[in-house]
């Protein structure tokens, strides 16, 4: 029934006591929706009646989100360049390769960059999904410097007339300092070339508050145009991927659903919130 089913319907049949109200509130900030948009929905309980109470849920939550564009804007006859930036271990690399490999499938021409050059094993993912799906990969040496990889990658894109550049950027702690102006420098260089359309940074969907933190240090280095949210498969609550569009004002683009490389898809509110609720 979902995280919040079993409320909602008992709900329908008699008023909340306290002791619901606690416990449901403790549910709703479990799933990492955040405090506020808990405290917005328990005060719904007490005025809706029942049987209008999901209903009205849905509304708050979404009347709460971006309430502008999510889809990315792409243009034959010209580069358009994605920079995919995030933490270790929120599924980068594999959100890079998702992208590329969505895109191709329109006919778009598109090069991957591998930029994570401090950790060979990255680069070896973007290339072995890069060899799957039929998509070229810029690469350089292990520990060499992004940003001159990031410049080659653009130059060539250029060039050779892609009509999409993904890059995949190294993972970085968003509380080192050295590392997020290394990842400034890699956005510096690649403008250098070609305007960098959107920047888009990968949410581990378990990860919880601390999600927030983590995007909010990154749009400060890089000015984040965009949300992709991963590891959502059913087992995840998934609520901090609109706590994080919430707090930051930053459009959720894509949701990953699985470690497939067809596993993603532009997020639509109503079936993510939907399948949050019931």
């Amino acid at each position: 029934m979902g995280l919040f089913g079993s409320f909602f319907s008992k709900f329908s049949r008699s008023k909340a006591s306290i002791e619901d109200l606690d416990e449901f509130r403790r549910v709703l900030i479990e799933s990492d929706l955040g405090v506020n948009t808990a405290d917005e929905i328990i005060e719904l309980v007490r005025k809706e009646k029942g049987e209008n109470l999901e209903s009205a849920v849905i509304s708050q939550i979404k009347s709460s989100l971006f309430q502008g564009p999510r889809e990315i804007s792409l243009s034959w006859g010209s580069l358009t360049t994605i920079l995919i930036v995030g933490v270790n271990g929120t599924g980068k690399t594999t959100s890079a390769a998702k992208l590329a490999n969505l895109y191709k499938s329109q006919g778009r021409k598109v090069l991957l960059v591998a930029a994570d050059t401090f950790r060979a094993a990255a680069v070896e993912q973007l290339k072995t999904w890069g060899d799957r799906i039929g998509v070229d990969v810029v690469s350089g040496k292990e520990n060499s410097d992004p940003a001159a990889i990031c410049f080659d990658g653009a130059s060539r894109a250029q060039s050779e007339n892609f009509d999409l550049l993904i890059i995949d950027t190294a993972g970085r702690l968003h509380t080192k300092s050295n590392l997020m102006d290394e990842l400034g420098k890699v956005r510096r260089v690649v403008e250098k070339v070609t305007p960098i359309n959107e920047v888009l940074f990968v949410l581990d969907g378990t990860t919880g508050q601390n999600g927030i933190a983590q995007a909010k240090t990154f749009s400060e280095s890089v000015a984040l145009s965009g949300l992709i949210v991963t590891k959502v498969d059913g087992s995840t609550k998934g609520g901090i991927a609109l706590a994080t569009e919430r707090s930051l004002g930053i459009p959720l683009k894509f949701v990953g659903t699985g470690e497939g490389i067809g596993d993603i898809r532009p997020f639509d509110p109503d079936t993510y919130i939907a399948d949050l609720l019931s």
